[in-house]
């Protein structure tokens, strides 16, 4: 059994830097058992019906611009697994829930930074998802509690996003100071993903303190991989903060575990 996880992906420099979080990510994946398959919600691939990626072999996408040179020359070959896009379908046919195979896109960089962090060899098949923000939390929930069986497969379900990511407020400044306003919004959504209170996370938009700056208005694309991934592990109803911490002035590294391995 895997449990499931809510990483956060920061910006793309994470690829080439050695700090807290980057050390702390290169530790987790040996920490985990090896999975046979990584399901991923990436925050950069936002469609209005659920997508599911069906790919021999991933091109590495650049999704942003005006960066060192070297973060343009990473590759992550990883390979897609039909067998697995296969079962994801069925369970999608099973629940009623509309879905497309895509066989096209590669891996964007809310996927690739991640995973190359984790699993730098490439060596575990990945079958890409989209997410899509105009969905309920309770709808997002769903198509994660949908996949749930696939954690006994040992299959890794991974949202990848940030619960803090409001680019419009970050700052460059060097002296380690954090807004108290995205402290605030993380520990209110750690109470209340502790106790798994459902019923609160879903209005978390008018119940959490300074959510309209974590989660800016037509920004919850990061946000909602939370949901996807905390709806894999719905039968155990288990959560652990295995890190939490922040650049820029308040954009959050946290990273969530749901259910537990065994």
């Amino acid at each position: 059994m895997m449990p499931s996880l809510f990483v956060a992906h920061g910006a793309p420099l994470l690829a080439i830097e050695n700090n807290e979080y980057t050390r702390f990510l290169q530790l987790l994946g040996p920490s985990l058992p090896k999975p046979k398959a990584i399901v991923l919600f990436s925050a950069h691939w936002e469609s209005s019906i659920q997508k599911v990626s069906n790919v021999d072999e991933f091109e590495t996408i650049y999704d942003f611009g005006g960066f060192p040179e070297s973060l343009y020359r990473i590759k992550y070959p990883a390979k897609g697994n039909e067998t697995v896009t296969k079962v994801i379908s069925d369970l999608f046919d099973s629940q009623g829930i509309p879905f497309q195979v895509d066989t096209a896109r590669g891996l964007d960089h809310g996927a690739w930074v991640v995973l190359k962090m984790l699993y730098p060899d490439a060596d575990i098949p990945v079958i890409s998802m989209s997410v899509n923000p105009n969905l309920k939390p309770e709808n997002q929930y769903k198509i994660g509690k949908t996949l749930s069986q696939l954690r006994e497969d040992d299959i890794l379900i991974i949202g990848s996003g940030g619960t803090v990511h409001n680019l419009g407020a970050i700052t460059m400044a060097s002296d380690g100071t954090v807004d108290q306003w995205a402290i605030g919004f993380d520990e209110w959504l750690e109470r209340r993903i502790n106790t798994w209170d459902l019923e609160a996370l879903f209005k978390y938009s008018t119940l959490a303190p300074a959510a309209e700056f974590a989660v800016p208005p037509y920004g919850n694309e990061h946000f909602i991989p939370l949901f996807y991934a905390m709806g894999s592990a719905e039968q155990e109803r288990s959560a652990k903060l295995l890190h939490r911490s922040y650049r820029y002035g308040n954009l959050s590294h946290s990273v969530w575990q749901f259910g537990e391995s065994r």
